[in-house]
């Protein structure tokens, strides 16, 4: 891993711890996107409407018409609680606040009328008493709400029993609550909250409190309680959770076992609001009284008498985005209850999705620093779709609430984020390195260098390299003939042809030289067997110059062939960036390369075309080479032997190589030996080489005049070239 890429690394995983204490934090923007997500959810496939015993009394428009303005004289409620009481409704739940004086009760009227016998005022009827009679014995259950002013608690009907920690500082906080008439609140069987979402940002009923707290009671919701008396059950078992305090996990009510969240909330599984779950209060009031069919529907059901009249300003919005009356959120409640279909979102939740955020986050920022970005979107686009059909399964099978958007955001976040340090920053690095490599690197090495960067050390590099030399032979002549035009077209022909080899077998082009070639093998990354790799880019190179030659693609006439001459050696040398700091080349300097340029220049003396050291032929076992002889090198105090490369490991193997070999080495001896035989055996040699290329005519034509390369000249007798002059 290079520095850069450490950099980018630890600025990701900055990044995802970033975003994972955003996630911890919780704040009102994320849980807006998670409850908008369980929102679609619930669209997708909101629970469906089942003709449950539970239903709207609703004081409609029709209603009002019917009976004038809201709101109405009690004694008109009094008659509404008295038919739903002989129609056998199982409980009666009003969703109207009763804190005031019926003001249209005729003791209330009369009571501002000067001069009245107060005799007179105690006869009349009052309308709030009328009210409660009327209660008495029925399952009434009425609705306070909250307020901010006053130290009013209404009575609570029921009794509360706990398992597991204290729960009375879990529900929301009731600070104080608009006061029941107190003929009314003695009369009722139940009383409970109407609130459906204090103290949350949003307008949307997503949860209901089915209770509150202030601190030393609790306090039941009116769907709660309508419930409760339906069944005439007299106490909630309350379930803590046994280690975590203030933490609720289920509410009992009679048959009914309730899951909720820590504070006592039920999530809302909204249904379509439909018409068969209201009736019009005006069909309950009829004066011939109600249909039969609406006595069938009342006859064991929970009712909740409330208003969708949209003067009267009792409009909320579901789940699923429609505006309906408040009151059907309580029967919604009571429904969902009874239907036992439930939503939960599991204390570990939380933990989960932030644990998902940070692994998310670390997979895509080592994903995106260490492969292509390509793959790390398709890996990005992977973990969505699985997020996405982790939660939805969990959702639509067990009714579970799990966020897949957070994790989603915020590892989209990091991706973006490594992605551009990676474009800016890290990949230019390596344009950089392609710019500088490109033009003379195999694409597998260039690759490699991309992806390994700790294999490439700038600067001066001692490495063991196999270098060769590649030069025209008789172009200076060839230049005198020839345009400039044309000198460069042939350069670039030949160059091009030959230069491709090199490439194509993990050598480094290190520089064109007028006619000449340089390249070197086993740097900037390692190449492993380079000096065989490097032989082969020179027997390629024989074969492609014959198929010039052949095709005459130099223009030249078939009674022009070009030859060209080339040396390697295999050795030590330094390589690195070379030059000035504005401009440099990428080279290797040494005495591996400078032995390598002398043995491409014995190519002329020696008269063959491919010379090896022996450094070089060591490492090619099965290759098929003949002993040149020791030569002479420029700037070397000794000589150096050579090898003639005349096949590669086919022809090495081949009996007729062998014979060659054989032949070969018994000149050699009687070379050595001055032997008398050495002209017979060369001619001997010299009807084994057909076979191979046409070049040994050539080097043994001028064997025969190096007779003392094959022979040890003693080393007071050997001397520089440079002291010989």
């Amino acid at each position: 891993m290079t520095r850069t890429q450490q950099i980018g690394v630890l600025i990701g995983l900055v990044l995802v711890a970033a975003l994972t204490l955003l996630r911890v934090s919780d704040p009102p923007l994320l849980r807006q996107i998670r409850d908008i997500t369980f929102d679609e959810y619930q669209r997708i496939t909101p629970r469906p409407f089942q003709n449950t015993p539970v239903r709207v009394i609703d004081i409609d428009e029709a209603s009002l018409r019917e009976f004038g303005q809201w709101p109405w004289p009690r004694d008109r409620l009094a008659l509404l609680v008295q038919r739903l009481s002989d129609m056998g409704a199982s409980a009666i739940a009003f969703d109207i606040l009763f804190s005031e004086p019926d003001r249209l009760s005729p003791r209330t009227v009369m009571r501002d009328v000067a001069g009245v016998d107060p005799s007179l005022l105690r006869r009349l009827p009052d309308n709030d008493e009328a009210f409660a009679e009327a209660m008495e014995g029925h399952p009434v259950v009425l609705g306070f709400g909250l307020s901010t002013d006053g130290t009013y608690r209404p009575p609570v009907k029921a009794g509360f029993a706990f398992t597991g920690e204290s729960p009375f500082n879990a529900p929301p906080r009731l600070v104080a609550a608009t006061p029941l008439r107190p003929q009314l609140q003695i009369a009722a069987t139940g009383i409970g909250h109407i609130s459906l979402n204090p103290g949350t940002y949003s307008s949307v009923v997503r949860r209901i409190p089915l209770l509150l707290t202030d601190g030393e009671q609790l306090y039941p919701n009116l769907a709660l309680e309508a419930l409760r008396v339906a069944q005439g059950a007299s106490t909630y078992v309350v379930a803590a959770a046994p280690d975590a305090p203030n933490t609720l996990t289920s509410l009992k009510v009679g048959d009914f076992v309730i899951p909720v969240t820590a504070n006592g909330e039920l999530w809302l599984y909204t249904s379509p609001d439909v018409a068969d779950r209201y009736i019009s209060a005006a069909k309950i009031l009829a004066a011939d009284g109600p249909p039969a069919d609406v006595s069938a529907a009342i006859e064991g059901s929970i009712v909740f008498v409330g208003t969708s009249s949209a003067g009267l300003q009792d409009i909320r919005t579901t789940a699923l985005g429609q505006n309906v009356p408040g009151v059907s959120m309580h029967a919604q409640t009571v429904e969902q209850i009874l239907s036992g279909r439930f939503l939960s979102r599991p204390d570990w939740a939380d933990g989960l999705e932030i644990l998902a955020i940070a692994v998310l986050g670390i997979v895509l920022v080592i994903v995106t620093t260490f492969v292509s970005p390509a793959f790390a979107l398709l890996c990005g686009m992977l973990l969505t779709v699985l997020a996405l059909a982790a939660s939805w399964f969990a959702f639509s099978q067990w009714g579970l609430l799990f966020d897949p958007l957070a994790p989603i955001v915020c590892g989209s976040i990091v991706h973006f984020a490594a992605t551009s340090f990676r474009i800016l920053v890290i990949d230019r690095e390596r344009r950089e390195v392609r710019r500088a490599f490109g033009q003379y690197l195999s694409p597998s090495l260039l690759y490699r260098i991309e992806h390994t960067p700790g294999a490439l050390r700038l600067g001066g590099d001692d490495r063991e390299l196999t270098v060769m030399f590649v030069d025209v032979r008789g172009f200076t002549s060839l230049s005198e003939r020839l345009q400039p035009a044309d000198v460069v077209r042939f350069l670039n022909t030949l160059l091009d042809a030959l230069s491709r080899h090199v490439v194509a077998n993990e050598g480094t082009l290190d520089k064109f030289i007028g006619d000449s070639i340089m390249a070197f093998w086993n740097a900037p990354v390692d190449v492993g067997d380079h000096p065989r790799k490097a032989m082969r880019a020179a027997l390629q190179m024989r074969e492609t110059l014959a198929q010039l030659n052949k095709a005459d693609a130099f223009g030249f006439g078939p009674e022009y062939q070009v030859g060209i001459g080339i040396g390697i050696h295999t050795g030590l040398a330094c390589v690195g960036n070379m030059g000035a700091e504005a401009r440099f080349n990428y080279s290797a300097v040494g005495d591996a390369v400078n032995v390598a340029a002398r043995i491409e220049s014995c190519c002329k003396e020696v008269g063959f075309d491919i010379l090896a050291s022996e450094t070089t032929a060591a490492a090619l076992p099965g290759f098929a080479l003949l002993d040149a002889g020791s030569l002479g090198l420029k700037g070397k105090s000794s000589r150096s032997r050579l090898y003639a490369v005349v096949g590669g490991e086919t022809e090495g193997k081949s009996e007729a190589f062998h014979g060659l070999l054989q032949a070969h080495e018994a000149l050699v001896e009687a070379l050595q030996n001055h032997a008398a035989d050495s002209r017979k055996r060369l001619a001997a040699v010299r009807q084994k080489i057909s076979p191979f290329t046409p070049a040994l005519a050539d080097f043994y034509r001028r064997l025969a005049r190096r007779a003392d390369h094959f022979r040890d000249i003693p080393a007071e007798a050997e001397k520089p070239i440079s002291e010989a002059g």
